[in-house]
């Protein structure tokens, strides 16, 4: 029974990555139709080969290593339903400037509410968050370590990018 779990809980995460890829699609047409600009073209395609990795990663570890029924825990799975929640609100608090890529629209006031009232890229901070307790989850230890910190790497190039898109675009401080 918990073996059909772990991989309905895989299989609706996956689901759910590729429903918020859709939305993001639908937001940057709507952005761009009204005058949004990509920036930071260039790096967004290792974004994307290091989530799909992720899930590889976790699959072939989770395969491997079989599953652990001890490190399931109450514990791991509430902070991934935290994780998710606070992962709805950064998106919906978006709405239709969220997206996996960075698009500014100039024509439109940078958005502060919810958590980006609090944070500046909460959105970063969720999702390295899940790439260490989602593989813990499946007893992916190695993935667990390897792809947070890939995520941080990523982040390195990616937030001074779109820091400066923003100053430009809505005078804001970095």
């Amino acid at each position: 029974m918990e073996l059909l779990f772990m991989w309905g809980l895989l299989v609706f995460i996956v689901i759910q990555r590729l429903m918020e890829l859709k939305i993001a699609k639908k937001n940057e047409l709507w952005m761009k139709e009204r005058g949004g600009v990509e920036r930071g073209r260039g790096h967004y395609k290792w974004f994307v080969i290091v989530h799909g990795l992720f899930f590889i990663s976790i699959v072939i570890e989770f395969s491997y290593r079989g599953f652990p029924t001890e490190q399931f825990t109450f514990v791991l799975f509430t902070l991934f339903v935290f994780t998710q929640l606070i992962r709805i609100w950064c998106i919906r608090s978006l709405g239709k400037f969220w997206n996996t890529k960075i698009i500014i629209s100039p024509g439109f006031s940078l958005v502060r509410k919810g958590p980006y009232k609090y944070v500046k890229h909460p959105n970063y901070i969720i999702v390295g968050i899940e790439l260490f307790i989602i593989p813990l989850l499946f007893g992916a230890y190695v993935t667990s370590v390897v792809f947070p910190i890939l995520h941080v790497l990523l982040l390195f190039v990616r937030i001074p990018v779109e820091n400066r898109a923003l100053v430009e675009a809505y005078h804001v401080e970095k």
